[in-house]
């Protein structure tokens, strides 16, 4: 279709709506938005019409199931008023008896009045927006699908003729899945909601079709917030990269002379090891360092904010001194939360509004179990670092393995592949002590040392030590130092000036 034969378009005021639609439901046609009860369809239709008036738009909200007073109540919980919209509330025809019917049965006589009340009002508001809520009603009077179908494509060619554009909602309470609706209107828009055994509810929708625009398919995440709905269409990267390819230091010499010099803006490095062997602090570092040339963003889902402030400051990152300026900004997720879609907006939104140029996921494991409704995780995780990585934004991710030591240490997904730099941190034994190793497995965009290198993070900051020439057994997870002391941090203690 050319641009100039583009049909014309009619908001619904929701902007990750009208982005999914290219631009709002296609202006004079008649549309579905379909739903169990209580998936939002109400919310969306009531904004559908606030769009319109806010256009200078005549709206009518046509009720068939709901009272007046119950969609201004609906309106009075999101801040709105409803002025300068029509409310019809068309109730069943009451008073009479099935013995007043002489030659038809009373659900014939009473469906051709509902149809031609909706008739009449129209007439007298003559509106470019119309919505009918919702068709349950409609269809108990038909009675049968042929009935009900001809009766849906007598209104599609009315409103068609007034030039309306016009929102049929369905609650999908019918015994069998109708699909006579669907192959009658314009678009179908379905929204579901799905529970979750820990935290709120997951809400999406999926727009089923839409004729004649190339709107964006698969299953998109919403959320049903004070002041309507909120949708997070899927992420889809840009198509060109432009942005500057100089390193990020982290400050420690040694440390970027293990990675090749620094990280990369517009990559994804992984920081991947047991608990407790320093990911966190290693990451933090890259991060805190980053924050004095562009602004930079963590987002936490194992470690408390103040626990992550005092021990960045005690290692001497002065986190806390960023964070007031603004240059670090630090988002607590808590279990249960969010949905994959809205966390990947927020992280989006930081990045496209607020600037940042670095993002730190900490961690992986907390992401897995703080949104436990994220289908195929892996998926929604490449999804978000594609796009991260064509903004110019360099993503640090720490991912703990499972268990602390052995050979049977693993991961809880393999974002190996997806990751442009893979830091590898493992422990290990040496004269009777515990010690940290780091090595970087892979860099794609340029060299980096092949050396194990011994590091430590103490009350004095974090310090990594020289290449480690002894070492045997780093790729079995239990690698064992037999080398000499020497080579070997020793205590800030026992240093010698």
């Amino acid at each position: 279709m050319s641009e100039a034969a583009a049909p014309e378009r009619a908001l619904v005021g929701i902007p990750g709506l009208d982005h999914l639609l290219q631009g709002g439901f296609p202006a004079q046609r008649l549309h579905l938005v379909e739903g169990d009860p209580g998936t939002g369809k109400t919310t969306l239709a009531l904004q559908f019409l606030l769009s319109g008036r806010q256009r200078d738009e005549r709206t009518l909200y046509v009720t068939l199931s709901e009272t007046s007073r119950e969609l201004v109540a609906v309106a009075k919980s999101h801040g709105w008023n409803l002025d300068g919209i029509d409310l019809f509330e068309l109730t069943p025809t009451g008073g009479r008896t099935d013995d007043q019917y002489t030659l038809y049965h009373p659900a014939e006589i009473e469906l051709t009045e509902m149809v031609k009340r909706i008739l009449d009002v129209t007439e007298q508001v003559n509106p470019s927006r119309v919505v009918l809520d919702s068709l349950s009603e409609m269809r108990l009077l038909a009675r049968d699908p042929l009935r009900y179908r001809r009766q849906v494509l007598a209104l599609k060619e009315y409103f068609a003729g007034r030039h309306c554009t016009v929102l049929m909602l369905d609650d999908r309470t019918s015994a069998t899945n109708d699909l006579q609706l669907q192959s009658i209107a314009h678009s179908v828009i379905r929204l579901e909601q799905l529970a979750s055994e820990f935290g709120r509810s997951r809400r999406r929708l999926r727009i089923v079709k839409v004729r004649g625009v190339a709107a964006t398919e698969g299953y998109h995440d919403f959320k049903i917030r004070h002041g309507g709905i909120e949708v997070y269409p899927q992420l889809v990267p840009a198509a060109t990269r432009s942005f500057s390819s100089e390193q990020l230091p982290s400050g420690v010499a040694a440390m970027d002379a293990l990675v090749g010099g620094g990280l990369t803006p517009g990559t994804c490095t992984l920081f991947i090891g047991p608990a407790g062997v320093g990911k966190s602090s290693f990451a933090a570092q890259y991060l805190t360092a980053s924050a004095n040339k562009v602004p930079c963003a963590i987002y936490l889902f194992d470690e408390r904010r103040s626990t992550l402030l005092h021990r960045s400051d005690t290692l001497g990152m002065n986190m806390t001194a960023a964070v007031k300026s603004g240059s670090i900004t630090i988002d607590q997720i808590e279990p249960g939360e969010l949905s994959p879609g809205e966390f990947a907006h927020r992280i989006c939104h930081r990045v496209d509004t607020d600037g940042a140029r670095v993002v730190l996921i900490d961690s992986l494991n907390g992401y897995l179990h703080a949104i436990p409704t994220a289908h195929s995780p892996l998926v929604r995780m490449h999804e978000l670092l594609a796009y991260l990585n064509e903004r110019g934004v360099a993503t640090l991710l720490v991912a703990a393995q499972h268990g602390i030591i052995g050979n049977a240490m693993s991961a809880p997904i393999d974002l190996s592949y997806l990751a442009d730099t893979v830091i590898l941190f493992r422990f290990f034994e040496a004269n009777g002590q515990v010690r940290k190793a780091v090595s970087v497995m892979k860099k794609r965009t340029g060299g980096h040392e092949t050396s194990i290198r011994e590091f430590d993070v103490s009350a004095q900051g974090l310090r990594v030590g020289n290449p480690l020439t002894a070492f045997q057994g780093v790729m079995t997870g239990v690698p064992q130092y037999r080398g000499d002391v020497t080579p070997l941090l020793q205590d800030r203690a026992t240093e010698r000036p």
